[in-house]
């Protein structure tokens, strides 16, 4: 029977196992009945010597003194080999039977996590092999091949949410695409106006997806892959440069800026190293509240080099917090808001992580988000 097909591996470890048992219980039998063979002869032949010319009856058949010792030794040494070969057959017969029993409840075990792995499926990640009655290393192979399928579920049902979420985001500009073509197409008095306002929300819904699948393809650069380029950068200058693109935004909604930089030197990917002070910012202003304000600190320490960005915004429930670094969750409440992809602290997430740092957030008191980066230091 083949691997796939059936209990071959487990089957031909058990026959190895009794094979193993038996042979060594054999080796063993064999020594001792030599060794008991050899002492037996060595004992007998020590026995003492009788005037020459004296007959001995020995099992009715008299035998000359001067013979008694090898007839006695010859006649010893043929009882230990027949009992002992009697003996030696049965204890190789025990072995090799109780050699195959007791293996097969050893590897029980080993049989539950072969056939919870063939059953195994995209669709069946939720089978666990559980407590096992073996203890020692099955039990503990058990118990990691669970904690592997724990996680393996939870990848698998965050690639389904995580495509679920695009789907959405990338089927809302294109219903509105479609809507306004749909409209305005069967409209036969459309005039240039009514084209011109229909080109202008479509070009609004184009610019959406585009930054989507921008977002999508640098959450995919960035998250688990390594650093293309390392050079040194100061957060300071990154901060500046954020805050350029935004700053447009801000003053339009009124929000005010407070900014205590210091030098704050890192080394990294400085296009990646952008993005998680351009998001952090972006989320800042957009995630505010009218006439709200921003609050950006830099600053080196012995081993860490931090950035933080506080800012005004609506209640943040702390448990939800973690939550915010999932892909499409915007303060907390996924798919809901009116701009942005809601992959901006993904991003971040991803950038930082693949810088060796790391980012937290909390809740301001009163509403809004604080949120800190902690980068390796530069020189």
């Amino acid at each position: 029977m083949s691997p796939r097909g059936g209990l071959l591996p487990v089957n031909s470890l058990r026959a190895r196992i009794t094979l193993l048992a038996t042979g060594l219980a054999a080796g063993v039998s064999l020594v001792l009945l030599w060794l008991a063979w050899t002492l037996v002869g060595d004992a007998v032949a020590a026995v003492p010597q009788l005037p020459p010319g004296t007959a001995v009856r020995v099992d009715g058949v008299d035998v000359d003194a001067t013979a008694l010792a090898a007839h006695m030794r010859d006649h010893a040494r043929d009882k230990v080999l027949l009992f002992g070969s009697i003996a030696f057959f049965c204890v190789v017969a025990a072995t090799a039977i109780l050699a195959w029993t007791f293996t097969s409840r050893v590897l029980r075990p080993l049989r539950e996590i072969t056939g919870t792995a063939r059953r195994l499926s995209v669709e069946s990640l939720g089978e666990r092999i559980g407590d096992v009655d073996s203890k020692g290393e099955l039990a503990e192979l058990a118990h990691t091949f669970d904690a592997m399928l724990d996680r393996l579920q939870a990848a698998f049902e965050a690639q389904r949410h995580f495509v679920a979420n695009a789907s959405h985001e990338l089927r809302t500009p294109l219903s509105v695409i479609r809507t306004e073509l749909d409209v305005t197409l069967s409209d036969p008095d459309a005039d240039p106006a009514e084209l011109r306002r229909m080109a202008g929300v479509v070009r609004d819904a184009t610019e959406r997806a585009g930054q989507l699948v921008n977002s999508l393809l640098l959450l995919a650069r960035t998250d688990g892959a390594g650093l293309a380029v390392n050079e040194p950068t100061d957060l300071v200058t990154l901060v500046s440069s954020a805050w350029r693109a935004v700053r447009g935004e801000a003053d339009q909604r009124g929000i005010s800026a407070r900014f205590a930089t210091e030098p704050a030197p890192v080394h990294g990917d400085p296009a990646l190293l952008e993005r998680i002070a351009g998001n952090l910012l972006e989320n800042a202003v957009r995630h505010n509240v009218e006439h709200g304000w921003i609050e950006v600190t830099t600053g080196t320490g012995p081993r860490w080099s931090t950035l933080r960005v506080r800012s005004s915004g609506g209640l943040v429930d702390p448990a939800t917090v973690a939550e915010l670094f999932e892909p499409f969750r915007r303060a907390g409440v996924a798919r809901t808001a009116r701009s942005g992809a809601g992959l901006g602290l993904s991003i971040v997430r991803a950038a930082v992580e693949a810088h060796g740092g790391h980012v937290s957030a909390e809740p301001v008191v009163g509403g809004g988000l604080s949120v800190t980066v902690l980068l390796p230091a530069g020189t």
